[in-house]
């Protein structure tokens, strides 16, 4: 079985040299190590150094040279839309306040199904639609995604705390 090495953000891999695509959830595409079939049928390996939020575009390295595209697949969401974009933008705050994982564009919003959250949203005066589409939320402001390279920065610091009150 040949694993996948490697994985590189949209912009940094050649997308017209996939040989094949691994379509997958948004919880399935956060990973390091598992067994994976591709949209062909073949098995690989991820064997990646750590875990990676893979995301809709991006591209994995195969062991043997070829390089396969990820694709986002599609599951049930919620799609939120307002009247406004201050509705729009107080919508958005009041998600981020409960932290909850959400596809961001400049016109609408989608998230999980929740049915109290739903009724919120409501409440706001939002009009939620069910719909089947790909999820990719919006990474977090930490999610320390490198572009398909590695580095690592320093902030080396000494100095005495007095700690005494």
């Amino acid at each position: 079985m040949e694993r996948a090495i490697a994985h590189f953000q949209v912009e940094h891999w050649p997308t017209e040299l996939a040989a094949d695509c691994i379509t997958l959830a948004f919880d399935e595409r956060h990973r390091r190590r598992i067994r994976l079939s591709t949209d062909g049928g073949e098995d690989i390996l991820l064997d990646l150094p750590k875990a990676i939020a893979m995301a809709h575009g991006d591209g994995l390295r195969i062991s043997d040279g070829r390089w396969m595209a990820v694709r986002a697949a599609p599951e049930p969401l919620l799609e939120i839309r307002c009247q406004t974009p201050l509705a729009l933008l107080r919508t958005a705050w009041h998600l981020g306040n409960r932290h909850l994982p959400t596809d961001v564009t400049a016109d609408r919003l989608r998230i999980r199904p929740d049915h109290v959250i739903e009724a919120m949203l409501r409440g706001m005066g939002a009009q939620v639609e069910h719909i089947t589409a790909p999820f990719q939320p919006e990474g977090g402001a930490y999610d320390g995604q490198d572009g398909g390279h590695a580095h690592s920065h320093s902030y080396d610091h000494d100095h005495d705390h007095n700690h005494e009150h």
